[in-house]
């Protein structure tokens, strides 16, 4: 008796198998897939050599990110955005708390944000399905 448990235990074990090694076979197959998808759109971020200016460059991009720039009291940011679709959002913050400028939705333009206190800046910018140009550049250092 303990024989024939074994062997009906052996039976259901060959037929697990195939099933056992399909269903791993399918996750690794979809863990392959979703990995290599690629984020949509792009950006390029160039920044001059003084480090006193930097492009912005992307295409139907839509995500976060942050560049940073030292700025002293009274320095004036020129923004200069060229948008050809999507939305753009801008947002300079200070690490001491300050908050210059906040934008959503930009258009084409052009437009100074002076900074009040010296401060290590972020610069944030968000897209969704945007194309175009931001460049930013500290007009003290001309």
């Amino acid at each position: 008796m303990l024989f024939r448990q074994r062997t009906a235990g052996v039976k259901y074990t060959r037929k697990m198998k195939p099933a056992l090694i399909l269903g791993t076979l399918l996750i690794a197959i979809t863990a392959a897939l979703t990995a290599c998808a690629a984020p949509k759109g792009g950006i390029v971020i160039l920044e001059n050599p003084n480090g006193m200016e930097f492009t912005m460059d992307f295409k139907e991009w839509s995500a976060k990110n942050k560049c940073e720039l030292s700025l002293e009291k009274g320095d004036e940011l020129q923004v200069e955005i060229a948008r050809d679709g999507g939305e753009i959002a801008l947002a300079v913050s200070g690490k001491n708390g300050s908050e210059p400028y906040t934008g959503n939705d930009l258009r084409s333009g052009i437009f100074t944000v002076t900074v009040s206190e010296t401060d290590e800046y972020a610069i944030t910018i968000t897209g969704k399905d945007a194309t175009g140009k931001v460049t930013l550049k500290n007009l003290a250092g001309q």
